[in-house]
This record gives C-alpha cells, sequence and structure tokens, in this order.
C-alpha cells in the first residue's frame, strides 16, 4: 500500500536529514516513526489496563527496602 503526505519545507528537511542520519528511506523513516509510535500507545493501553487490574486485586505495595530484606539482598 502507498500514500502521501505533505510536508511544509522545514518538515521536508527534517524528514531528509533524519533519514540521512540513519541511512534509510524518507518512507522507512516514516514507516518505522509510525510503528514505533503505535507501539507506545499500545504499551501504554496495556501497562494502564494492569495497572487497574492489580488495583482491583486488593494487593497492597511495600517499599523496595522490605523486599530487599526478604531476599537478602
Amino acid at each position: 500500500m502507498a500514500f502521501s503526505i505533505r510536508l511544509t519545507e522545514e518538515e521536508r528537511r527534517v524528514a531528509d536529514s533524519y533519514a540521512k542520519l540513519h541511512d534509510i528511506s524518507i518512507g522507512e523513516a516514516f514507516k518505522r516513526a509510525l510503528f514505533e509510535k503505535i507501539e507506545d500507545e499500545f504499551d501504554v493501553v496495556i501497562g494502564k489496563e494492569a495497572y487497574a487490574e492489580y488495583e482491583d486485586s486488593g494487593k497492597q505495595r511495600r517499599p523496595i527496602s522490605e523486599l530487599w530484606k526478604e531476599l537478602d539482598l
């Protein structure tokens, strides 16, 4: 699948510089950026769900020092 986007001259210069810096095409630079953003947002959602599950479990937090003591560290 192919698509096009419109960039200002400044945006194009930044994108070109980034692509050259990483020795990749501008298309590959946008593809990487897109999927990195998608992955980051997915990680945030998963993290929020896991934290909500933890809070709903009724478990209590405790200081890390207690864990270290328990593990003789």
